[in-house]
């Protein structure tokens, strides 16, 4: 891993100065074992600690704003998912009631359809009869 001497390395203003996961000059990284901690090792004779120590909180400062960003938006999200759902819910027993007075209404409406075809059946089989009667004499 190369190391950059100036502010405005290989960083650049995202992480304030400070290259991800290494350090300038006097300061280099070393991965933990199994875990996603980070030791630093301090070179005295190159360290310019105080500047380290800026662009390290700069990019806590950056971290945490990201992470309360992503938190937010993951509760905006959930909250909206929630209503969604409740909508969704409310819809479908809306649907579920008026399928069932559609059902009862086919049913009434139905048997009324029946009785006004037999109705008129028998209105034509009167006339039909009445002609028939008026013809034959």
């Amino acid at each position: 891993m190369a190391s950059s001497s100036h502010r405005g390395g290989a960083g650049g203003p995202f992480y304030g100065g400070a290259a991800p996961y290494r350090s300038r000059e006097g300061l280099t990284t070393r991965p933990v074992a199994g875990s996603d901690e980070i030791q630093l090792r301090i070179d005295p004779v190159n360290a310019d600690l105080d500047d380290e120590i800026t662009g390290l909180r700069s990019q806590v400062k950056q971290l945490r704003n990201v992470a309360q960003e992503i938190h937010s938006e993951a509760s905006f999200q959930k909250d909206f998912l929630d209503q969604l759902q409740m909508t969704l819910i409310k819809a479908q027993a809306g649907v579920k009631n008026n399928m069932r007075r559609l059902n009862k209404s086919i049913v009434k409406h139905g048997s009324n359809h029946i009785m006004h075809v037999v109705l008129f059946a028998l209105f034509l089989f009167f006339i039909l009869y009445m002609w028939s009667k008026m013809f034959r004499r």
